[in-house]
């Protein structure tokens, strides 16, 4: 069975409080966008000799560490621990979701993953139950079993849906070969609740974004990489009527009213493509 995860990004994010397990709350608005992997699964043959339940090949990019740690793994594991006749598996994953980018695609590989296994082998999941089990695995995860626009507060994983449809625009994305530590991102954050919620600013006219509408990483990431925040400047001296860093990034989008071509964003390793909503 094939599958083709999506991307997101985050319209407005902002880091209100630090809890005490160390991680931090959000508030964000996630929007589904339709930048693709390619997922495949299908039945290992019996006398296939593998130590694994689930073997995984991923290809197009490179992603470093041990494959059985991949979310899409992890994914299968949680699942036979509840649904042990799970038959084993092999899984390709072709990578088209940019890595390290802010745009939730080893998330979305997760969230895609539960519901393809749910669907192939008739488990009989609800989507609530789907979204339980996505959200033991990553914050993101869970958006990836809805896919619809949604406000998303604690960690990411609690859900609301949004009355926002951005078709009609143009979506252009550019994502620099340059890695952001997460981790250093939120360091060097104050938590703080913004002056008005990014829920109620997204279902304003987009062209009142741009001043009102806020990805708190913005500063600290711009600062210690001043190239990603002139990315955003240049969206901006295209068109864009409103452009901004996706997660911590370092993804940068703008929202365009006719395409663009992105040609001039020709940085060695720099992913770049402009598609219709």
């Amino acid at each position: 069975m094939l599958s083709f995860p999506i991307c997101k990004i985050n319209l407005g994010l902002n880091v209100v409080e630090k809890r005490p397990d160390g991680y931090h709350n959000l508030e964000t608005v996630f929007y589904p966008v339709p930048i693709t992997d390619a997922l495949e699964v299908y039945p290992m043959d019996p006398a296939f000799p593998s130590d694994v339940d689930c073997d995984l090949k991923v290809t197009n990019i490179h992603i470093d560490g041990d494959e059985q740690r991949n979310l899409v793994v992890r994914a299968y594991n949680l699942l036979k621990k509840d649904f042990p006749k799970l038959p084993r598996i092999h899984v390709h994953l072709y990578k088209g979701i940019p890595t390290q980018a802010g745009m939730g695609g080893g998330s979305s590989d997760c969230g895609f993953m539960i519901t393809l296994l749910n669907r192939m082998f008739s488990l009989g999941l609800q989507e609530q139950q789907m979204i339980d089990y996505a959200a033991q695995l990553g914050a993101d995860c869970p958006f990836f079993i809805v896919n619809r626009p949604s406000y998303a507060e604690g960690i990411g994983e609690k859900l609301q849906p949004v009355s926002l449809d951005l078709k009609g625009w143009y979506l252009a994305v550019v994502r620099p070969a340059i890695p952001v530590s997460t981790k250093e991102a939120f360091s060097l954050i104050t938590p703080q609740h913004p002056v008005k919620n990014c829920r109620d600013i997204v279902l304003q006219p987009v062209e009142t974004w741009r001043e009102q509408l806020v990805n708190d990483f913005e500063k600290s990431v711009f600062a210690i990489h001043p190239e990603i925040g002139a990315i955003k400047e240049r969206l901006y001296e295209m068109g864009a009527v409103y452009a901004a860093m996706s997660g911590s990034g370092s993804s940068l989008f703008g929202l365009f009213r006719n395409p663009v071509n992105l040609d001039s964003f020709d940085e060695e390793g720099t992913f770049k493509t402009c598609l219709a909503l």
